[in-house]
């Protein structure tokens, strides 16, 4: 047991960690059920279809796509706290108008929330990179990833029981505006984890000085962005586009496939089994002493996702053990592709990498659900799984090939895509602790 909890332990043992991951799971549940509750609201309380409540899904998707690596840029820039306050604001404020909006202002209006909205998936991230010396920073990332999960499976079910109970979503979306401003109050000493940990990390980068006061900019050697936006951070932003798509169109073929055999019923059960399968590889990934590489991860999610649809006549309770191999890694897959843009990226452009993990991962999910559901209704269920696990496959294969080309090109293994026990490329000695975040 000791060998199993050792690492999380050596974790928590750093000062601030506990604070740090209490906040990324609250900070995290108003957030997965932002798309939950204008779904409802658009059905409930302006009596309109399922498309039209998928028209503002996507505005929101696409505005937080756009939105996170511009944030990530500007905390970069000007620090994490200036970012917080103009995001914190105006998505507030989106939240508080929102309810009183026609549907066409309210598809505007949900777009520019979208761009405008407190990037609190990427920041965190970014503050467990900084927070989490290099050689815990998997076991770091592991929890994450497991936290992540978490939070998908409380915020859209409160959302769902709050506005049902209720018959409108008008006092869910009030709840959400102040809910944006404590998340943004709960963010804000992250600021001086992130200045602390890149103020340690540019120490160590050639013709770099620290940073400024906690929150605030300092006077940094930035490099060009040419030098780390390479085929290696390509590869592991498409990988973060295709675990998602995976993950995106199994929970829609699976709903399909159980709906199909007149047993939805049991659609919540079989995809809490799915969670929990990758709350465990998430435990295994951070406690493990032979961690798999991103690619291999990639290609096992996808390779277990191919055949989930064709017990789907046998009952739920084998969809359900079906979805066990792909679930296991799944939270592995998230917390390595966070784990590989770490080490990929020099620590002044880690809030940029972070912000286009965001986007890949947004755009990986706003494409799978429609992609999955179009071969459903073209076809059968199966096909949902077959194409996206596919895709996961393919995208794996190349990532694959391109390490084994890089290696004999260059006589070693490109650091993005290898374990996180492995000094990353552009942080500091990994023996200096230091403080920082987890897509």
């Amino acid at each position: 047991m000791h060998r199993l909890f050792g690492p999380y332990r050596s974790v928590f043992a750093i000062q601030g960690s506990r604070a740090l991951f209490v906040v990324a799971l609250l900070a995290r549940i108003p957030g997965t059920a932002k798309g939950m509750l204008l779904t409802l609201h658009v059905v409930l309380d302006q009596q309109r279809g399922y498309g039209a409540a998928g028209v503002v899904g996507m505005a929101l998707t696409l505005g937080f796509a756009i939105g996170s690596p511009i944030a990530g840029r500007m905390v970069d820039r000007h620090g994490l706290r200036p970012v917080l306050l103009v995001t914190g604001l105006a998505e507030a404020l989106y939240w508080a108008t929102a309810p009183s909006l026609p549907y066409p202002a309210l598809v505007a209006a949900t777009f520019a929330g979208g761009v405008v909205s407190v990037p609190v998936f990427p920041v965190i991230r970014q503050a467990v990179a900084a927070h989490v010396p290099g050689e815990l920073r998997r076991q770091a990332f592991a929890l994450d990833s497991m936290i992540v999960e978490l939070a998908y499976m409380v915020g859209p079910a409160v959302a769902v029981v709050a506005v049902t109970g209720l018959h409108t979503a008008t006092p869910s979306m009030f709840a959400t505006a102040a809910m944006t401003l404590a998340s943004m109050a709960g963010l804000w000493p992250l600021g001086r984890i992130l200045t602390a940990g890149r103020a340690a990390d540019l120490g160590a980068e050639p013709g770099s000085a620290e940073s400024g006061p906690a929150g605030r900019k300092g006077k940094t050697a930035r490099l060009p962005r040419g030098t780390w936006l390479n085929p290696t951070l390509v590869l592991v932003l498409a990988m973060c586009t295709a675990a998602n798509l995976t993950l995106a169109g199994t929970e829609v073929s699976v709903v399909a496939s159980l709906r199909q055999h007149g047993e939805t019923q049991w659609a919540g059960l079989t995809i809490i089994a799915w969670c929990c399968a990758s709350l465990v590889g998430g435990f295994w990934h951070g406690s493990t002493a032979r961690p798999r590489r991103l690619p291999v991860l990639m290609l096992l999610l996808g390779l277990g996702t191919i055949p989930v649809g064709l017990v789907g006549g046998l009952g739920w309770q084998w969809t359900a053990l079906a979805l066990i191999p792909a679930g296991f890694v799944c939270a592995p897959t998230i917390a390595s592709t966070a784990e590989a843009l770490t080490a990929a990226v020099p620590a002044s452009a880690r809030g940029q990498a972070m912000g286009l993990q965001a986007a890949a991962l947004t755009l990986g999910g706003s494409l799978g659900a429609p992609l999955a559901g179009s071969l459903i209704d073209s076809f059968s269920p199966v096909w949902g799984f077959a194409v996206t696990g596919v895709i996961g496959t393919v995208l794996a294969a190349l990532a694959l090939g391109h390490e084994r080309w890089a290696a004999t090109r260059a006589g070693r293994v490109l650091p993005g895509l290898i374990p996180a026990q492995l000094p990353p490329a552009s942080d500091a000695p990994e023996a200096r602790p230091r403080m920082s975040a987890k897509s």
